[in-house]
Formats: structure tokens, sequence, C-alpha cells
């Protein structure tokens, strides 16, 4: 072999003709291109496949994306890294590049879950405590972004490393989701449908922002310290039963548990006993609201106030109370002549021929006695 093929040999090792990659774990997000020092061919090959896509990446600077496909690497497929470069008229030599291959495939069943307590405010129940989980679904939707802004330079970027990211971020925006939604508390566990696509919704521009799409999102659980999961059960089913139906319910327990218990005839008696006497005790303390209500006396009906009209001049004034008319009749403003009418008189009537108005005449002085 002479000189020139060894020398051929060699530079055919440092150059790289094909760019390539072929995914073998399942979990991987992000993978670099190793060139271990060697540098691209002109015209090398870039084979991107399905699920895939290619960043070029220049000293820091994001470059040319490829999408699935097989390309000839040359100025005209590389027109940012070209300027980047400073290529004004095309290259023949090789050239230095990180190139990156992003999976973009669906990302599935990914678990999410509240580490703490989320903490609540109920109106009724006061300061309380939720967690919760669930699972959701991602793709990238923007490689050259998600590569800038989360990948930097590590080379093999897993799934593991995104959903470590992703947690926090849908851990932090669910617990402020929650908190604005000011439901009452058991209504969490039973609207999860709701809440979930409410949760994506809040979540998706945050997602967007680092080159991620949230495809799904779900709440499978929310969940509550059981001491206050029984205390919102005994609230709705008393806001729900009947109380008398419920004393006359306890009382038949207690009667039964009583007969129950052990002595024999004397102890079932006693027992059935003392279930009577509970029952007759429940039911009188359920009758005593109502025979209150029942034997309380009637108040008496508020009493209405008396308007009046009345005539000077022709023309028709008022209405005013009594008094003010008391008053007129003692500024010689209307006198015993004066038409006056209210409800219930059949028409204009004189002043001196209403009844409640005659003590305005004087009519308080008592006749004489009889025989004087």
């Amino acid at each position: 072999m002479g000189l020139f093929d060894e020398i051929k040999k060699k530079l055919s090792h440092e150059f790289i003709d094909i760019v390539e990659w072929l995914d073998q774990s399942n979990d991987t997000i992000v993978h670099r291109f190793e060139r271990y020092q060697n540098e691209i061919k002109n015209g090398a090959k870039l084979v991107v496949r399905e699920g895939q896509q290619a960043v070029f990446v220049n000293e820091g600077q994001l470059a040319d994306v490829f999408t699935p496909g097989t390309y000839e690497l040359t100025t005209k497929n590389l027109p940012i890294l070209a300027t980047l470069k400073g290529w004004k008229y095309g290259f023949n030599s090789p050239f230095k590049a990180e190139v990156y291959f992003v999976n973009t495939r669906l990302f599935t069943d990914e678990k999410w879950g509240t580490k703490n307590p989320v903490m609540l405010s109920d109106s009724r129940f006061g300061l309380t405590e939720i967690r919760a989980f669930g699972t959701y679904s991602y793709r990238i939707s923007d490689p050259g972004t998600f590569v800038v802004n989360i990948v930097g330079t590590d080379g093999n970027f897993t799934n593991y490393e995104v959903n470590e990211h992703l947690k926090s971020l849908i851990v932090t925006r669910f617990t402020d989701t929650v908190g604005e939604a000011n439901l009452p508390l058991e209504l969490y566990a039973a609207n999860t449908t709701e809440l979930s696509e409410t949760c994506r919704e809040v979540m998706s521009p945050e997602f967007g922002r680092v080159g991620i799409e949230l495809e799904k999102f779900y709440i499978e659980n929310v969940s509550m310290p059981e001491e206050l999961k029984k205390e919102i059960f005994e609230y709705s089913r008393l806001d729900k039963l009947d109380m008398s139906k419920l004393a006359q319910f306890k009382a038949a327990k207690a009667m039964e548990a009583a007969a129950s218990n052990e002595g024999g005839t004397a102890g079932a008696g006693m027992g059935m006993g003392m279930g009577f006497v509970l029952a007759q005790q429940m039911g009188s303390m359920m009758a005593q609201p109502q025979a209150a209500a029942q034997a309380a006396p009637a108040s008496p009906p508020v009493p209405v106030a008396v308007s009046y009209f009345y005539a000077v001049g022709g023309q028709q004034q008022g209405p005013v109370p009594f008094d003010r008319l008391k008053e007129l009749f003692a500024a010689r403003s209307i006198n015993r002549d004066t038409l006056i009418w209210k409800q219930g008189l059949d028409g204009w009537t004189p002043l001196s021929e209403v009844a409640e108005l005659k003590s305005f005449l004087g009519g308080n002085t008592p006749p004489p006695l009889p025989g004087a």
C-alpha cells in the first residue's frame, strides 16, 4: 500500500460521511451525535428517521432543524449554518457542528403526584389538606427551542430528566388551579374530569414555552385525611336526612343492641325497656320544638297608620297622618266643616262627622248632670 493510500485511509476515518441515530433505549429524548473530534464531510448524508428531528447547533447558537428524511449536507441544506460560518460562496471542506437528534414521539402514562399536601381553605371545615396524583402524556413539539432551553450541552438527555422538570411545574400549577377553583371540598374528588381539563389548559402555555406539548393530563385521585372524610360524609348525610326519621332509626338500633346483650330474658327485657325509654326521650325532644311553636301565643297585628285627605278651596290636599291633621285644625287651616276622606269612608265627609276627629271640637267636655 502506497503513501497516498495511507493518507486517504486516515482521512476517511477523520471525516464523517453519515450522520444518523438508532435509538435502542426507547427512553432517550435527546442524543448528541458524537464526532470524537472528527469533522463532518461536505456532502455527507444525514438520515433522520420517523419520530426524530435533527438540530444543528453552532458554537451555542441554534442553526438548522431537519424533519424526517435523507439529506445531503451542503450550503443549500444548511442555510442558517452557512450564514453563521460565513460561507458566502459555498464550502468544499469538512465542517464542525453539534448535531442533536430529538425524539418526537408521544410519551404516555407518565406519573405525577403531590409530594407534600396541598393546603386549602374551606368555608365549613377551615384549613384542610389534600393530596392528588395522576398521569400525563407529552411530546417534543419544537425541538430547537427544547434543545436550547432545556438540554443545553447534555449529550444524552433522558425521559427521566424531562419528567423531573415537568413534575415540579405540574404540581405548582395544580396547586394554583385548585386554590383558585374555590370549590366545596368534597367536589374536588367528584369533578376530576373537569378539573383535569382546566389544569391542562393552564399548564399548556408553560410547557409550550420550552418546546413541549402537553397532550393529555389526568387527575386519577384526590384524597384527604380520613377524619376529614368522615366529617364530610356525616355533614352530607345530615343535610339530606329527615331528623325525626334519624331519631327513630337510632332508637331502633339502640333497642336492637340492648336486646342482644348477655343476661337472658331479664337482660332482653331491660334492653327493650331502655330502648323504649330512649325512643320516647328522642321523640319528645323532636316534638318539643313543634309543641313550643304551637303553644306560643300569636302576636297581635302591626297597627296600620291612617292617612287623611282634606279639601281646601276646592283642592284636594294630603295625605297626612292624624297628628298633622290635628295641627292644621289648631292653626285654623281647616275647620269642622272641612271635607275629609280616608280609606273606609263612602265619600267626602265633614270633619265634625268623622268619629275619631270629633275630639278636635272639644267634645271631651261632659254633658250637664241630670236634674241639674
